[in-house]
C-alpha cells in the first residue's frame, strides 16, 4: 500500500548536530514525528560531513511515519570552506574575502551538480562562479 504524504519539510541543519531544540523540535513535533530518532538518525548519516549545514527534506505521512533526504551543502558553505575564510563580503564590488582556483570552483560544481537545475558541469560551474562572485571571492585561473 502506498502511503499518503501529508507535508514536506525542509531544513538546513549542522552536520551530526541535530537537536530536539529549535528549529528541529517545534517543526517536527507538530507532524507528530518522533524527534529523537529523526534526530539521531540524521546525526548518524550526516557524521561525516561535520563543519557543513546540511539540507535535509522529511516527507511526513499520514501515519506519522517519515522519511528524508540529505541534499548536498550550499554553494556558499562550500565556498567558504575552499577558500578558508569566514563569511562572504558586505561588498562583493569593492571588498574581496578571498580567493579560489578554477580547480576548486569544479570540485564544488561536481559536489552540487545533483541538487542544481542542471545535468551539464560547464553550466555548474558558471552557478558557483556567479555564486562567488556576489560573496567577494575571486577566481584565478
Amino acid at each position: 500500500m502506498i502511503k499518503k504524504i501529508k507535508t514536506v519539510i525542509k531544513l538546513a541543519l549542522p552536520a551530526a548536530k541535530a537537536t530536539p531544540t529549535p528549529p528541529v523540535g517545534p517543526v517536527l513535533g507538530q507532524h507528530g514525528i518522533n524527534i529523537a530518532s529523526f534526530c539521531k538518525e540524521y546525526n548518524n548519516r550526516t557524521k561525516d560531513n561535520i563543519g557543513l549545514i546540511i539540507p535535509v527534506e522529511i516527507s511526513v505521512f499520514t501515519d506519522r511515519s517519515y522519511t528524508f533526504i540529505l541534499k548536498t551543502p550550499p554553494v556558499s558553505t562550500l565556498l567558504i570552506k575552499e577558500a578558508n575564510i569566514l563569511k562572504g563580503s558586505s561588498n562583493p564590488k569593492s571588498l574581496i574575502v578571498g580567493s579560489i582556483t578554477k580547480m576548486q570552483i569544479e570540485k564544488i560544481a561536481s559536489i552540487k551538480l545533483p541538487d542544481l537545475n542542471t545535468i551539464k558541469i560547464k553550466e555548474a560551474i558558471k552557478i558557483v562562479e556567479g555564486t562567488a562572485k556576489n560573496m567577494g571571492i575571486r577566481i584565478l585561473d
